[in-house]
This record gives structure tokens, C-alpha cells and sequence, in this order.
């Protein structure tokens, strides 16, 4: 909770815990570079609200607050008490003045989501309320809210109207193409909104091995004495450089369908973050402000995206990153580089394949075919946000 005792912005009950308060924040201050560099651009557009806004019409907004008022728990003080004091202190902390609904609604796949055009609405299903502890659900209740303050739900509706319209139209072949590389696109700067809220998530609750526990337990369930957060994350560092070019192409097709990123990942991520002088700078107080949104630069924000992804392929340790980022740098040989991280799959002359007698300083045995589970994505329950594929809190 805030260290500031005041009560504001009808947000009473305040948990005994101090946290700090992050008064006027801009959701600026957390926002991954790709997913900040899309939101500034949509904001600078004149009339995009207003567009978006005549849409809702189209859109089952309107059938999902009715499905979710009628067929779900509306959170408050009567009802599921301790998850609406999470959720004004998360609004507290963030300074989101009005308090979004929230529904529990009966599922057991562990799973949450925003979305709305003119309102955000929370929904958090069963399945993770029994899941977690107090100060994972903390977090992610904290996640939900980034998600509301920085305006996700708009994007996150679409998207859920664009999958399902993908569907209907699927008979009609460029149709169903024009509207899946959308879907396709606007999935990319999903999974980057949700490194955001997980961000946001940390903000609220302020204690990082609680996060890392919450998509730890989303990962492998609720047998936290059989997990270590450790091992998790080691998981995620093994994930990223293991492997061979196959297993990294695998990689980009197992996350095309997908709205969240991997769980381990995500962890990973967010333990980067925590770690970095962005997260101590926020801590100490210095953060930009809402008011200064509008003289926020399109052009910075997309310089400030494009940095930030040549500073992961630089820094990452995927095969193919690397590659990537040897091309760039001009290294040679890129037919016998690309040979040699296939493994031989693609065939080629002897003399472009990897020594076989550990002089290269490698054992000289060859290494296992990197291929995946032919289904490596876990089914979702209703009202997973039409991922399928996706396991995450929302």
C-alpha cells in the first residue's frame, strides 16, 4: 500500500502493508518500448477514438458486460471483499481514478483479462483466485490495472473481434488473409503490452518474488513446495539459447498464435526489469507524469522501440539472434554459419559441415533434432481472450 496514510480518489481501506504511492504516473514509466512506441502513435492520431468509439456498435462489448453481469460475481465489498481491497489499493497505488468492475467468473483455467472500449471491466476466473496467495493475486490485480490505465482493453476488444471475425470469413481467402496478418500484428504488440502489465504488476505490489511465484505456479500449479523460482527462471535462460537454427524457427511458430508470451519467459523479463535503474528510478519517485503525455514525440518512441529490439538481438543468445546480429556486424562465412546451425538439415558439402572429432572444442557428437511437440500450446477455458493457445493472466 502507499506509504502516503491519505485517502483519495474513493479509494478507502487501505492494507496494512506499506507500498509506495506513484502519484500522476504516466503509464509511460512501465511500458515496454514496442508496446509504448504503438500507444503513443494511436493516441497522437486525431479522431482515432472517436473511430474506435463508432466501432462498439460492431463489437460484442456490449454482450460480454451482460454475459459477465449475469453469468459472473461482481466484486465488491459483499462479494469477494478481499479482492476488491486489492483492487482499489491497486488503483491507489497506480493513481487510476476510477476503479474499473470486476467479475470472478467460474473456470478453472487460471486466467484474467481488461477489456472495453469505453470502460474497462476486469474479469478474473476461479481457476486463479484458488491458485494464488494474497500477494501473487496482489500483482496480478496490479497487472489488470496497468492494463486499464494504459489503455489496453481498447486494442485487446479489437482484437477479440478481429479473431472471431477471422473465423466467419475464413471461407473468403484474401479476406480471411488481410484480417489475419492484422490479428498477426496486433499479437506481436499483445505479448509486448503483456511484459507492460507485468511491470505494472510489480509496481503495485512491490515484491518481486511474488510475482515470479504467481507465473511460476501459472506454469507447473499450485505444488509451490515441488518449484523453485531459481530453477524457473533457469528454465528461460536454457529456452533462449539452447538449441540449434531449427529449434529457433520453432520458437517464432510456436508463438505466432499466441497472445501472451511463455511463461518462463515473461519471468525472465520481468526479473530484468526489476533488476534494471528504470525500477529503482521509479521507486525513488522519478517517473514521468501523466500530464506530460501529450508532448510526448512519436518519433522518440519509435527510435526508443527499435533501440530496444537491436538491444535484445545484440544481448540475446538464440541461435538465430546471434546470427542476425553477426550479419549485421559482417561476419563471413554465412553459408557454412547457416549450414552448421542446422545441424546438416539442409544438406551441404563435407567441408562445410562441423567437425566430428571434438577438435573445435565441442564433444564432436551431433546434436538431437530440434523438433517440438506437434501441440505445445495448452487449450484455454472461456473467455481467454481467443487464445486458444495462450496460458497467462490476461
Amino acid at each position: 500500500m502507499s506509504d502516503d496514510s491519505q485517502q483519495g480518489n474513493g479509494h478507502e481501506s487501505v492494507p496494512s502493508r506499506q507500498r509506495r504511492r506513484f502519484e500522476g504516473i504516466s503509464s509511460r514509466a512501465y511500458e515496454h518500448p514496442a508496446d509504448r512506441s504503438a500507444l503513443v502513435a494511436l493516441r497522437k492520431l486525431t479522431g482515432f477514438d472517436t473511430v474506435f468509439k463508432a466501432l462498439s456498435g460492431l463489437l460484442p462489448e456490449r454482450s460480454l458486460r451482460l454475459l459477465f453481469l449475469s453469468d459472473s460475481v461482481r466484486v465488491s465489498d459483499a462479494q469477494f471483499a478481499h479482492l476488491n481491497a486489492m483492487l482499489r489499493d491497486a488503483c491507489y497505488i497506480l493513481d487510476l481514478e476510477k476503479v474499473p468492475p470486476m467479475y470472478v467468473t467460474q473456470d478453472p483455467q487460471p486466467n484474467a483479462m481488461c477489456i472495453g472500449l469505453d470502460e474497462p471491466i476486469i474479469v478474473v476466473t476461479t481457476g486463479l483466485v484458488e491458485l494464488l496467495d494474497e500477494e501473487e493475486m496482489r500483482a496480478v490485480v496490479g497487472h489488470e490495472v496497468g492494463h486499464a490505465l494504459s489503455g489496453h482493453s481498447v486494442y485487446r476488444t479489437i482484437l477479440l473481434f478481429l479473431t472471431s471475425l477471422a473465423l466467419r470469413v475464413a471461407w473468403i481467402p484474401l479476406g480471411n488473409l488481410a484480417i489475419m496478418t492484422i490479428v498477426t500484428a496486433l499479437r506481436e504488440w499483445f505479448r509486448k503490452s503483456e511484459l507492460s502489465a507485468d511491470r505494472a504488476g510489480l509496481l503495485v505490489g512491490q515484491d518481486p518474488r511474488a510475482s515470479m511465484r504467481g507465473l511460476m505456479k501459472i506454469a507447473g500449479g499450485n505444488h509451490l513446495h515441488e518449484m523453485n523460482v531459481d530453477a524457473f527462471l533457469a528454465q528461460a535462460d536454457e529456452y533462449e539459447a539452447g538449441g540449434d537454427l531449427r529449434d529457433s524457427v520453432l520458437k517464432i511458430l510456436n508463438v505466432l498464435n499466441r497472445t501472451h508470451p511463455f511463461t518462463t519467459v515473461r519471468a525472465a523479463e520481468l526479473k530484468k526489469w526489476a533488476e534494471s535503474r528504470d525500477y529503482q528510478r521509479i521507486m525513488d519517485g522519478h517517473y514521468p507524469r501523466r500530464g506530460e503525455d501529450k508532448d510526448t514525440s512519436v518519433s522518440d518512441s519509435f527510435r526508443q522501440s527499435a533501440s530496444s529490439y537491436a538491444t535484445d538481438v545484440k544481448n540475446s543468445k538464440d541461435p538465430l539472434m546471434k546470427l542476425v546480429s553477426d550479419i549485421a556486424g559482417g561476419a563471413g562465412d554465412l553459408g557454412g554459419r547457416v549450414r552448421r546451425g542446422f545441424g546438416g538439415f539442409a544438406g551441404g558439402s563435407p567441408k562445410d559441415a562441423p567437425p566430428r572429432d571434438g577438435r573445435d572444442g565441442r564433444d564432436g557428437d551431433e546434436r538431437p533434432g530440434g523438433a517440438g511437440p506437434e501441440d505445445g500450446h495448452p487449450g484455454g477455458g472461456a473467455g481467454s481472450e481467443g487464445d486458444a493457445g495462450s496460458k497467462g493472466d490476461g
